[in-house]
């Protein structure tokens, strides 16, 4: 057998390239300098790879900020108000990653959406009518041949025709099959060119196949795939799946001319089944995902080769179940963590040992890689805590409802709050500045002590507060200073968590998260928000949120465990949340915003299983968190960057009060879901891209307001940024807040003006 993987990751060891592409932005460094520094990450990754013993290395597997638009732009997929700007090639590349705000133009960002059921975000192909696809880029080529001219004969690996189509946005009256034929011959340009260069074989990533698929799926696939497999230049081209199975294509990709066909054994529940049922073509090589590539456990390596056994073929490349994009770099930075926890880890390098491992066991050279990975598993990895198991068995189905109704609700807090129309909010974080990290560092290294760094947070929430009242803000927010992430920061105040100190992993673009483990059962025992939230109520007579990140969310970006299902993962981190907005609420805090932006990302990518796995028990897991409280405290939600449409219901039935969402990148169109729907829950849909630098105008934002009241009753709409600006700068943070309430006090005075 031999070894590979889908991708690996891009951002550096240490986030080199986060901070040189944010040097950039900012003119600090040259577009040479950029390049520069990208070319040193590629070699360290191909050398990462070659010498941890993986067969086949991959190439045009790094981004400056996301893939799917690399091969955007490598088609000529860029719209015209791009186009328009006049600038230079990675400029405009940029100007559609963020938007563009300057003396040639003011642009929005293309789209962005949640990667399948990942933390990954990518940017949305948006293909115009009279959009010319066709090769235009030299990406790919100019990676692969660097590759070589190192000594690397590489894979090189682009995102496939079906999937690039299934994901774009259409802007006009065309839609992907009126493309078809130009995708093709771009696609065909693209295997002449890497096969003149000497390229033997090429990956294309169909991740969509695993999604559900209707005749009319698998019909453009066909068109897609069998004119441009009857033109490979000589080209073995591997067919790469992954985050499912592919049950409603498998005969169809065994049937094409596909060299190799790459399955994921680890999400894809039916993947093993298809191959002993149906069988696996002789002339395709078999690329067997059986190495978990989203999560940091080490793999068991007697069910791996368990699993391997079971596969009717001999002729198999074994590799990762997804790209290696999704996990940190390597056990090597993190020198603090015990080593009674490193040896139940895995990160992106010790991966590759890992295939390595399971290839030298069955080629006979790994017996001793074998017995210490059996006698790791033949130990528990910790001590149970039997009170937690037993108060999620314990709960009830009245536990997760709240009374009274609804609708009873809004008219009791109506009074309670007595709010304007439009009311104003944010979503909770303010810009986290150098000082505000520096502070933070400092009390993490002993530079200074707990009093010195509560006093500085403390001043920084009073110059909060004060912004706000003078702007005019409705409904405050204490800024999160104290916060490092909204993840990061419960699960170090809650049991059963693991920390890591450079575990990062690229979200989108520069923006990077680093996920705690669980490593255990969860609980709480003392109070995590409290003080701030107090504090900051005690400076104004307006309303203050009280901040939480949801169960679920806290589930979905953090590391899971793999030993209890999720549901009952984050049953326990409910109950432990549930504590603190009861505390919030005893404390004299009555709107308290519980964050679920992550809510949609582990749905299955099959509608068959949304509410079987997984609905059934997380809209009931948030619901907890506010059954008990009163009908005077008004619970808030917030969700971002999903394609929400399709839940809508479920979101419905959170039975919250209020729910936030982003809505500026996608044009408010989830609008028209709410409006066919009849959604009762009082929403704030985005009134502007907080991930883009521009300062929306003060005439922008009204405008935004119209298009919502047109579809959202006025008694129902919030108005708020569409995410929390911590990773905005307090200049344009200020400027951008400052036109949001003017153009809120505005509409008010129309509304006013017409009699509504």
């Amino acid at each position: 057998m031999t070894t590979t993987i889908i991708g690996y990751p891009r951002i550096g060891s240490h986030r080199e390239l986060k901070f040189a592409v944010q040097k950039y932005f900012k003119q600090q460094v040259s577009a040479r300098e950029l390049a520069q520094t990208a070319a040193e990450l590629r070699k360290q990754n191909w050398d990462t790879i070659s010498k941890a013993g993986i067969d086949q290395l991959v190439s045009n597997d790094f981004s400056y900020y996301d893939t799917t638009l690399d091969t955007a732009n490598l088609l000529n997929i860029v719209p015209k108000r791009y186009k328009e700007l006049n600038l230079s090639p990675l400029d405009e590349y940029f100007a559609q990653a963020r938007g563009y705000q300057g003396d040639k133009g003011d642009v929005t960002a293309l789209s962005m959406k949640k990667w399948f059921n990942t933390n990954y975000h990518y940017l949305v192909p948006e293909f115009e009518d009279d959009t010319d696809v066709k090769l235009v880029g030299t990406k790919i080529f100019d990676e692969y041949q660097e590759a070589k001219n190192q000594g690397y004969q590489t894979r090189p690996v682009i995102l496939g025709p079906y999937t690039l189509l299934r994901l774009g946005a259409f802007e006009g009256k065309k839609q992907a099959t009126d493309f078809t034929q130009a995708v093709v011959n771009a696609y065909e340009a693209i295997f002449e060119k890497l096969a003149a260069l000497g390229a033997d074989w090429i990956q294309l990533d169909e991740p969509q196949l695993v999604k559900d698929q209707s005749e009319a799926d698998l019909e453009l696939f066909t068109d897609l795939y069998k004119p441009l497999l009857a033109n490979k230049h000589g080209l073995k081209v591997l067919a790469q799946t992954y985050f499912g199975d592919v049950r409603d294509s498998y005969d169809l990709l065994t049937s094409l001319d596909f060299d190799g066909l790459g399955l994921d054994f680890h999400e894809g529940d039916e993947s093993l089944n298809l191959i002993q049922s149906k069988g696996f073509p002789a002339d395709k090589v078999l690329f067997a995902g059986v190495i978990n590539g989203k999560n940091i456990w080490k793999a068991n390596y007697d069910q791996k080769l368990d699993l391997i056994h079971k596969l009717p073929k001999t002729d198999i490349v074994l590799t990762s179940s997804c790209s290696l994009l999704h996990v940190p770099y390597t056990l090597e930075n993190e020198p603090q963590l015990d080593e009674k926890y490193k040896k139940y880890l895995a990160f992106a390098k010790e991966k590759l040992t890992e295939l390595t491992d399971l290839d030298h066991i069955l080629g006979g050279t790994g017996d001793d890689a074998l017995k210490a990975n059996e006698a790791l598993f033949a130990k528990p990895r910790y001590e149970e805590n039997q009170a937690i198991i037993d108060k999620v068995a314990s709960l009830k189905d009245s536990d997760f409802h709240r009374k009274p109704s609804r609708a009873e609700r809004a008219a009791i807090q109506k009074k309670e709050f007595n709010l304007p129309e439009l009311p104003t909010t944010t979503i909770g974080s303010f810009p986290q500045t150098r000082e505000v990290r520096r502070n933070r560092a400092k009390y993490k290294r002993g530079e200074i002590s707990k009093e010195q760094y509560d006093q500085f947070n403390r001043d920084r929430i009073k110059e909060c507060v004060e912004f706000q009242e003078k702007i005019g803000i409705d409904v405050l927010v204490h800024g999160e200073y104290e916060r490092n992430d909204m993840v990061e920061y419960f699960g170090e105040k809650l049991d059963g968590f693991l920390f890591t100190s450079n575990a990062w992993v690229q979200s989108y673009g520069t923006r990077c998260v680093k996920p705690p483990l669980i490593w255990g059962d969860v609980s709480r025992n003392k109070p995590i928000t409290v003080a701030e939230s107090v504090y900051a109520q005690s400076l104004t007579d307006k309303p203050m949120k009280g901040m939480l990140t949801g169960p679920v969310t806290i589930l979905n970006w953090s590391f899971p465990r793999e030993d209890i299902s999720k549901k009952e993962s984050t049953l326990q981190i409910a109950l432990a949340m549930q504590g603190e907005v009861l505390d919030l609420e005893k404390n004299g805090i009555k709107i308290i915003q519980i964050d679920e932006a992550a809510l949609r990302e582990k749905l299955p990518l099959r509608k068959s299983d949304w509410y079987s796995r997984y609905l059934d028990w997380a809209i009931p897991a948030f619901r907890l968190l506010g059954a008990k409280v009163q009908p005077t405290t008004q619970i808030h939600t917030h969700m971002c960057y999903s394609e929400f449409g399709d839940i809508i219901d479920a979101i419905d039935d959170m039975d919250a009060d209020v729910i936030s969402f982003e809505a500026s990148r996608a044009d408010l169109t989830l609008l028209d879901t709410l409006q066919k729907t009849h959604f009762q829950t009082h929403v704030g849909p985005g009134v502007y891209d907080i991930h883009s630098s521009r300062i929306p105008s003060e005439k922008e934002v009204a405008g935004t307001i119209h298009k919502i009241l047109k579809k959202v009753p006025l008694e129902n709409v919030w108005i708020n940024p569409d995410c929390g600006l911590k990773t905005r700068g307090t200049t344009e943070t200020t400027a951008s807040l400052e036109n949001v309430v003017a153009a809120t006090k505005q509409v008010r005075q129309e509304l006013a003006h017409e009699g509504r």
